[in-house]
């Protein structure tokens, strides 16, 4: 199977994927780490695809989204972006109304609690 379809398979099959430098538990890159955990705080089931494992993966995700850097958050198959985006979104309030149009679930009290910390 092509690195193309690969991904295209993990993002339809998935609500939420993070395609990231390590995994969930143990992020080997501080943007990576940092989505990861917004997503962990807020209760987010995602699936984490490691693209140091796979240099086919790690190549093919940025000419996939042609977006140049990793992490990249899909939701219901959708590219959302990267760590900046992302945490423009969640000290905005923007990710928990995706999250919420998407029907993805997520702890709206953790969310609240980052943008109160970042305020």
């Amino acid at each position: 199977m092509s690195a193309e379809a690969q991904i295209r398979e993990t993002i339809e099959k998935n609500d939420v994927v993070l395609f990231m430098k390590g995994t969930k538990m143990m992020p080997q890159c501080g943007f990576s780490s940092r989505v990861a955990g917004v997503l962990n705080y807020m209760g987010v089931s995602f699936a984490d695809v490691n693209v140091l494992a796979d240099p086919d993966i790690r190549q093919g995700i940025k000419d996939f989204s042609d977006w140049p850097t990793i992490p990249q958050l899909y939701v219901k198959g959708e590219f959302v972006g990267g760590c900046d985006i992302v945490t423009e979104m969640t000290l905005s309030g923007e990710l928990d109304a995706l999250f919420e149009a998407k029907g993805v679930a997520f702890d709206k009290d953790a969310a609240n609690k980052i943008r109160e910390a970042n305020a």
